[in-house]
């Protein structure tokens, strides 16, 4: 079968104007070699061994906004492609939240565990990101806790969470602090 490719940010979340990240495309592959696009175009990545490749955003503005995508080529053919991962760049306005988890840092594979993003802004949603990628989302609601209930299917790995409000504008907060989740 072909390769698949993830394709994730690192540090993950909306990017504040003038912040950065980094947008990975990662692949089981052998020897061949990527090509990152935003939109049709194409942008520079720098080749590393392993089958990864990473494209830089920074100093970031409105214009680094959008649909990133991978390719994996072997010759000239595109063996794989990722699917498409939307990149936000916003004014972070809210607080950051913080990101705990329940029973503990260390769990049994199949265990189910609960994320806690708490915020102290009213009337916020939140997303849950692993390793770059949005795992989940809790709809706005009036305050406290939000609550991520997720069975472990044995993925260790680095968890965050970012809120949001609804007004006229949806206006964001900083990421939250990461938490590192092993599974036993």
């Amino acid at each position: 079968g072909a390769p698949t490719i993830s394709i994730f940010q690192k540090p993950p979340g909306v990017i504040p104007p003038g912040g950065s990240t980094t947008i990975c495309c990662v692949c089981q592959c052998s020897n061949g070699k990527f090509m990152m696009y935003k939109g049709s175009h194409r942008v520079p990545t720098l080749e590393q061994s392993g089958g990864r490749a990473e494209f830089s955003i920074s100093n970031a503005t409105y214009e680094d906004r959008g649909s990133y995508i991978c390719h994996y080529l072997e010759g000239d053919t595109v063996l794989a492609r990722s699917t498409e991962l939307e990149v936000f760049v916003e004014e972070l306005r809210l607080p950051q939240p913080d990101l705990s988890v329940l029973p503990g840092h260390e769990v049994a594979a199949g265990a189910e565990v609960m994320f806690l993003c708490t915020t102290t802004q009213p009337s916020t949603g939140c997303y849950l990101y692993l390793e770059g990628q949005i795992l989940a989302q809790v709809f706005p609601r009036e305050q406290g806790d939000h609550n991520f209930s997720l069975v472990q299917k044995g993925e260790s790995g680095r968890y965050s969470c970012q809120c949001y409000t609804l007004n006229a504008l949806r206006e964001w907060s900083a990421v939250s602090n990461t938490l590192d989740l092993v599974v036993r």
